[in-house]
């Protein structure tokens, strides 16, 4: 890495994220790292690589899996388990839907809240007492009171009002059995951050990050992809548009931007002028109410 006066922040927030990492491993007897095939967890995975090789992983991969992704990423997410030789679980919210703790009005609800509870199961399935997450704080305002390991009681909830203090890079991993962690090692990077890691690490992405043509309908304020699960009302007219995905999800609640940035540097200069978080501006079920997303975490949500 070179003199220490000649490192980047990006140096500086990849070694912090790689010390979490480490102390996950250290710590924590059953953790698991959360893989869907988002930008975030493909930074993930390469500081996982830079902490852990030439051995594997000491966690398995998994992906809560609403069944109503696109299929970019789900191929792209497939494709990166098989380069790296690591195992992946995947647990489907439809099998909570079959099972009855989930329970939705309608079949094309969106299923984004939903996989709180197949996380929920999943932790207790398998016993994980950490669940590594490539949330940030500047995402949302929820997430920007999370701590970088993040306590969650017996039943999975989080209580904003009564987490641990985090001193400098002192963290508390002690949980009782039930009790678990998710842990957030890129908690203190933004997305600019990341896209700049993305361009100097020339970490591949689901081609939906770049500017294609989607068939799209505009609706409060926001640009909503036609899909057989987010068909058009019968008010609006469809139209293609040129556009890219700033955040990918469940496609019932995720709506890409309007953008002409076709590589990561083109991303970076957008990202650095933008003035709207990256789920202000593409997350319908963000938008619901102002405490959203709170709600959802104290949950169970990541």
């Amino acid at each position: 890495m070179g003199d220490i006066s000649s490192r980047t922040h990006l140096d500086w927030l990849e070694s912090e994220a790689i010390y979490i990492l480490r102390e996950v491993a250290a710590e924590c007897e059953r953790p698991v790292l959360l893989f869907s095939g988002g930008k975030d967890s493909v930074v993930l995975l390469r500081l996982a690589e830079k902490a852990f090789r030439p051995a594997g992983f000491p966690f398995p991969l998994m992906h809560i899996d609403t069944g109503h992704n696109f299929d970019e990423v789900i191929e792209f997410r497939d494709g990166r388990v098989a380069e790296l030789g690591e195992t992946l679980i995947v647990r489907q919210v439809e099998d909570s839907i079959a099972r009855g703790t989930v329970v939705l009005r309608r079949a094309t609800d969106s299923r984004n809240a939903a996989q709180a509870t197949t996380l929920l199961e999943a932790i207790e399935e398998f016993g994980f007492d950490a669940c590594i997450g490539g949330a940030r704080r500047d995402e949302e305002k929820a997430r920007a009171k999370e701590r970088v390991f993040s306590f969650r009681n017996e039943f999975g909830q989080w209580d904003p009002k009564a987490q641990r203090p985090e001193l400098w890079n002192l963290f508390n991993t002690k949980v009782h059995a039930g009790e678990n962690m998710r842990v957030f090692p890129i908690s203190n990077w933004t997305e600019l951050d990341v896209w700049q890691y993305i361009a100097r690490e020339k970490l591949s992405l689901p081609s939906i990050y770049y500017a294609h043509e989607r068939l799209v309908v505009q609706r409060n304020g926001l640009l909503v992809p036609v899909s057989p699960i987010t068909p058009p009302k019968a008010t609006e007219i469809p139209e293609t548009r040129t556009v890219r995905f700033r955040t990918v999800g469940d496609i019932s609640c995720t709506c890409p931007v309007a953008s002409a940035a076709a590589t990561p540097e083109q991303i970076i200069a957008e990202t650095a002028i933008t003035t709207i978080t990256e789920r202000g501006a593409t997350r319908m079920d963000d938008q619901t109410s102002e405490a959203s997303m709170e709600r959802r975490k104290k949950q169970g949500y990541f």
